[in-house]
């Protein structure tokens, strides 16, 4: 199958080797991977901050370069979301809902698309997994611990494939990091303080590391334990899957 590898700006910017492991691990399921250099930012930012409008070069730009694919996959739950619900082009509408059905998170799409029962990595560390609001809420890649339903996890599923690694039961487990994007920016305060309660449940139940499907709620969490000065470090679970 074909895939185009959709990597997120930041990603790009300030952890591209989050995007390397993303294509190495498809790659070895398999996949024949495609990488638009022209790709830009999916919009979402300005979407968020109530400009849509202002997003719809982006929308355009992505779909000529990922049309032609099979599938899309992204290392992140909120640009994949946003991608999914809000992709459309007046001009090109028929591709644009085509393609907003064939856009997957990376977790999402090994456990869905692949259907990996077997991967060969270790991680011998106590991890946190941090449950993004976008993926769980939006993409449904674990159930809400506020309904009464048979819990489950599609990123859970594939690290208890890792050899050595032992995910840690947190207090709160779905808790919000307190990212959101912009919302960090236009309430700083309120977004510092949820995220140090959520750094703050890691390091109670014993974390060496945090991971996640997110790299910026991971971002966000990590600038608090570097300020803390603390030890324990953040990495993307497409590192941990690919054996870093």
């Amino acid at each position: 199958m074909k895939v185009g590898l959709f990597i997120p700006c930041y990603v790009d910017q300030f952890y591209p080797k989050v995007g390397i492991a993303t294509l190495q691990l498809l790659e070895k399921f398999g996949c024949k991977v495609g990488f638009p250099l022209n790709q830009t930012c999916c919009g979402q930012p300005m979407a968020n901050s109530g400009f849509e409008h202002l997003s719809q070069d982006c929308n355009r730009l992505f779909i000529q370069n990922f049309a032609e694919y099979d599938y899309v996959v992204g290392p992140t739950g909120s640009c994949v979301l946003h991608l999914k619900e809000h992709l459309h082009d007046e001009k090109r509408e028929a591709e644009a809902t085509a393609l907003r059905g064939k856009v997957y998170e990376l977790c999402e799409f090994l456990t869905d698309v692949l259907q990996v029962k077997n991967l060969q990595a270790s991680f011998p560390h106590r991890v946190g997994f941090h449950q993004s609001c976008h993926g769980q809420r939006g993409l449904g890649l674990s159930q809400m611990s506020e309904l009464m339903a048979e819990p489950f996890s599609k990123p859970a599923q594939l690290l208890a494939q890792v050899q050595g690694l032992e995910l840690i039961p947190l207090t709160r487990t779905d808790e919000c990091c307190g990212f959101g994007g912009t919302f960090s920016v236009m309430e700083e305060a309120v977004s510092v303080k949820m995220g140090k309660d959520r750094v703050a449940d890691h390091l109670h139940n014993g974390a060496e590391f945090i991971t996640g499907a997110d790299m910026s709620c991971l971002m966000h969490m990590e600038g608090i334990l570097r300020r803390s000065g603390s030890k324990v470090q953040v990495v993307h679970v497409a590192e941990i899957l690919n054996g870093i």
